[in-house]
């Protein structure tokens, strides 16, 4: 039984080679964790709020309530920014709702040993994201004058590591990227196959060896799930080598495995209900979204347990990547349920 599953799997594989698609992506991703030193110096340029200031901060007016020689004002001012003082919320409010200012800032008048300052944005998302984006640097100088005021001195020389945005984009975007881009193609390649067996009619050619269809299912998944582990395996590697340090490697690993296997079980359902490759393309595309959304509103994500696990988190441990695992058993039982009706 064993001889004809592998015979599958190696057959899988070797079309990989020759498929021209796979192959271009494959290259596009080792492209990206050869230069990640490049690539991550090149984004976070992006980030720098400074370039924003050159040519339209100006623009931007916070409106300020609170003592009128509150130095938080100051450092508004100095970062280049116009600061329109009011003397009651209510006052401000108005003309934040008539669009005269772009923002409120609520300093409280009685400052004891914490500090609650409350932060008016607009609705719009781009607008926001620009104010707290150019507001930020200002805060901190108003945070370290307060430590001051309190006999708090912060020797910022003596403290060592990366900048904070860097260290975001490595664990948070960069690494995911990389460990879960393979496990999307994978779940690609095993609607392409199944579903090729079906239209070029040699699903019931396939099915005259000693191979159930199941197993000829799991073999599709297997191969699909083995490139992917692959190129996870290269990525984590390369990234490393660029000087990227990386806890938990095996964990990351077997994350990255699970969810190449729920990614391409997932898409061997929608192949064996629908028959169809550009139906269950678009299924496939739509339940990737779905779970992304689903995960983030459950607090459940494969992302944040990888980057949890990159650092080196002290609450992220195998038991985390045990849910997924989880899943994708009860995800691949229920395809050898419904194959095992309908692809016959």
């Amino acid at each position: 039984m064993m001889v004809p599953f592998l015979a599958v799997v190696k057959k899988e594989l070797g079309s990989v080679i020759r498929d021209r698609t796979i192959v271009i992506a494959i290259l596009i991703q080792l492209f990206i964790a050869s230069f990640s030193s490049a690539l991550l110096l090149g984004m976070l340029s992006l980030y720098d709020s400074d370039t924003i200031m050159k040519f339209g901060g100006a623009q931007i007016k916070i409106g300020m309530v609170g003592p009128s020689d509150n130095p938080l004002g100051w450092f508004i001012n100095e970062r280049g920014l116009q600061v329109i003082p009011y003397a009651t919320l209510t006052e401000a409010e108005t003309e934040f709702f008539q669009n005269r200012v772009n923002a409120i800032v609520v300093i409280p008048p009685d400052m004891k040993d914490t500090a609650e300052i409350k932060l008016y944005l607009p609705d719009s998302e781009a607008v926001s994201s620009l104010i707290r984006m150019v507001i930020q640097e200002p805060l901190k100088q108003y945070e370290n004058y307060l430590r001051t005021q309190n006999g708090i001195e912060v020797r910022y020389t003596d403290l060592k590591g990366k900048p904070s945005i860097s260290f975001e984009f490595i664990y948070s975007v960069l690494l995911p990227m990389l460990m879960f881009f393979p496990a999307f193609v994978a779940g690609s390649m095993s609607i392409d196959s199944i579903t090729e067996e079906v239209e070029n009619n040699t699903l019931q050619t396939l099915l005259s060896a000693p191979l159930t269809v199941n197993g000829m299912v799991g073999a599709k998944i297997v191969s699909a799930v083995i490139l992917s582990v692959v190129q996870s395996l290269a990525w984590l590697t390369l990234l490393q080598l660029n000087g990227i340090v990386i806890q938990h490697t095996t964990w990351i690993l077997l994350l990255a495995l699970i969810v190449a296997g729920i990614t391409s079980t997932s898409s061997a359902l929608a192949a064996v209900l629908l028959k169809d490759r550009e139906r269950s393309q678009f299924i496939y595309s739509l339940m990737l979204l779905a779970a992304a959304a689903i995960s983030t509103l459950l607090d459940v994500s494969p992302i944040r347990t990888l980057s949890r696990l990159a650092i080196g988190d002290h609450y992220t441990s195998g038991w985390n990547v045990a849910v997924f695992a989880a899943f994708l058993a009860a995800l691949y039982f229920v395809l050898l349920k419904i194959s095992r009706r309908l692809m016959v």
